[in-house]
C-alpha cells in the first residue's frame, strides 16, 4: 500500500534481528511456487536494495552474502540449477556495478557467517529461509523494514496478535526496537 501511494516500484522486505540483518527476494508465498518466482532481473534488485538498506544502517564497508535456494546451494547443479541459472549471474551483475556481493553460499553456512560478523546482510531468497535464523535468535526484538520507500518505515516482526489483544499480556520489546531502529535509519 506504501509503495502504491509513494509510486515506489522496486522495495523490498528487510528484517533485523540482533546480529542478522536479512533481505527477501519473494515473500509470503508456498514454498513450492519459489523457484519459479526467482529470476537473475529481481534477484539483483534485490541486491541493490540490500546495498541501499546498508546505506540506511550507516554500514560504511558493507558486505552483501547471498543465500543459495538449494541445500549445499545446489552442489554444482546435483540438488538443482537455480544458484547457476538465476542467482550467480545476478551476483556477478551487482559486482560489476561495484556492489559488494558474494555467494551463493549454502542457507547454512552464510546465516553463521552473518551472525558472526562476516557478512552485514543476507539475501534470502524466500521468507522462511531468513525467518527462521532471525526468530530463533530474536523473536522479541525483530523489526520489519520496508526497504526503497522515500521515508524510514519499520514495525515489530510479529503479526497483530488479534488473539492477545486488550488482555495486557503482549510484549513489547519488537515496538520499541521498532522505533529505537526508526531513529536510527536514513532514507
Amino acid at each position: 500500500m506504501l509503495a502504491e501511494m509513494t509510486h515506489t516500484e522496486r522495495y523490498a522486505m528487510m528484517l533485523v534481528g540482533g546480529p542478522l540483518r536479512i533481505i527477501l527476494v519473494t515473500i509470503h508465498t508456498a514454498l513450492k511456487d519459489v523457484a519459479g518466482m526467482i529470476d537473475s532481473r529481481k534477484i539483483l534488485s534485490v541486491i541493490q536494495l540490500a546495498k541501499r538498506a546498508c546505506t540506511m544502517l550507516r554500514i560504511r564497508s558493507p558486505r552483501i552474502g547471498v543465500a543459495g535456494l538449494n541445500p549445499h546451494a545446489g552442489e554444482a547443479g546435483m540438488f538443482g540449477d537455480e544458484e547457476t541459472s538465476e542467482i550467480a549471474p545476478a551476483i556477478r551483475q551487482a559486482q560489476s556495478e561495484g556492489i559488494p556481493v558474494s555467494g551463493p553460499y549454502p542457507p547454512d553456512i552464510v546465516f553463521y557467517k552473518a551472525y558472526h560478523g562476516e557478512i552485514d546482510i543476507v539475501v534470502c531468497m524466500y521468507h522462511d529461509q531468513g525467518l527462521i535464523p532471525l526468530k530463533m535468535i530474536a523473536f522479541e526484538k525483530g523489526v520489519n523494514v520496508t526497504v526503497g520507500l522515500p521515508f524510514v518505515r519499520t514495525s515489530p516482526d510479529h503479526g497483530t496478535a488479534f488473539d492477545i489483544a486488550w488482555k495486557g499480556i503482549a510484549n513489547p520489546s519488537s515496538m520499541i526496537e521498532a522505533i529505537k531502529l526508526a531513529v536510527k535509519l536514513k532514507a
